[in-house]
C-alpha cells in the first residue's frame, strides 16, 4: 500500500482543512456533472452512483448534490473534458494524473509546468499507464473487523483481493464489480474511510530522501490545481523519510 495511501498521508500534513474541504467539494461537483450527462437515474448509471457514494461519503450537503442534478436534468452546467496526463517524476517515478477541465490549453500547460519545474517529463497517452491496474479500492481501519473476517467478507461481495497491514484493509476488485462490493461491504461493515475507482501500481518505486523532496513539491503542486481530480503514482517513500520531511 505505497503510492495510493503514502499520498493521502502527504495530504494529510497539509493545514488548511476548510480549504481543502471546499477542493474535495469542488472535485466531487466536477465528477457528478460529468456523471450525470448520459442519466440522472443512479440506478441506471453506474458511474453516478459511484459519485453519488463518493459525495456521501464525503459528507457533501445534499443540497450542493440536488442542485448538480438538476442542472445536469435541464441540460445546464459546465461542459468538462477529461483528459489523462501520463509522464515521471523525480526518481523514475510514474505518474498518471487525471483531469477534468473547460480548458484543455491550460491544463496542459500547468501540468506540464509542473513536471518540468520539479525534474519530472510528460511523456504520450500508455507512457505509464501499462505499469498501473485500474481497480476498484474501499478502505477500512483495522478495528472495524480482523484480517480474516474481512477477507471472506471481500471474497463473498465478490471482490479480487484484501490487503491488510497495521492501519487498514485494503479492498480491491473489478472496476464494472466496483458499486456491487461496496454495498455489500457497506452492509457489512459501514462506509469505508474512502471507496473509488483508482490506478493501483502493479510494483512500487521506493524514493530515496533527496528525490522524496522534490516529489512531494511535484505532487502538492498538481494537487492544488483545480483542474487536477486525481494523481497515481508508483512511488514507496519509507515512513523514517516521510517523517523527516513533514
Amino acid at each position: 500500500m505505497a503510492g495510493h495511501s503514502k499520498f493521502k498521508n502527504i495530504q494529510h500534513r497539509k493545514g488548511a482543512q476548510d480549504k481543502k474541504r471546499a477542493k474535495i467539494f469542488g472535485r466531487l461537483i466536477k465528477e457528478l456533472t460529468v456523471a450525470a450527462r448520459s442519466s440522472t437515474d443512479p440506478d441506471s448509471n453506474p458511474r453516478l452512483r459511484t459519485a453519488l457514494a463518493a459525495a456521501r461519503a464525503a459528507n457533501m450537503p445534499k443540497d450542493n448534490i440536488e442542485r448538480v442534478l438538476k442542472r445536469a436534468e435541464g441540460g445546464e452546467g459546465e461542459n468538462y473534458d477529461e483528459i489523462r496526463y501520463e509522464g515521471y517524476g523525480p526518481g523514475g517515478t510514474a505518474l498518471i494524473v487525471d483531469a477534468m477541465t473547460d480548458n484543455r490549453n491550460r491544463t496542459a500547460s500547468e501540468v506540464r509546468s509542473a513536471f518540468t519545474k520539479y525534474g519530472g517529463s510528460l511523456g504520450e497517452t500508455g507512457s505509464v499507464s501499462f505499469m498501473f491496474d485500474r481497480v476498484g479500492q474501499m478502505i477500512y481501519p483495522t478495528d472495524v473487523a480482523s484480517a480474516d473476517d474481512m477477507f471472506e467478507a471481500a471474497l463473498e461481495a465478490g471482490a479480487d483481493n484484501v490487503e491488510s497491514d497495521a492501519s487498514s484493509h485494503e479492498v480491491t476488485c473489478a472496476p464494472e464489480d466496483f458499486n456491487n462490493v461496496r454495498e455489500a461491504m457497506e452492509n457489512a461493515f459501514g462506509a469505508p474511510e474512502e471507496s473509488g475507482l483508482i490506478w493501483k501500481p502493479q510494483n512500487t518505486i521506493e524514493v530515496s530522501e533527496a528525490h522524496a523532496m522534490t516529489l512531494i513539491k511535484l505532487l502538492d503542486m498538481l494537487d492544488d490545481n483545480d483542474d487536477v481530480q486525481n494523481v497515481s503514482s508508483n512511488f514507496d517513500i519509507s515512513d523514517d523519510i516521510l517523517a523527516s520531511l513533514t
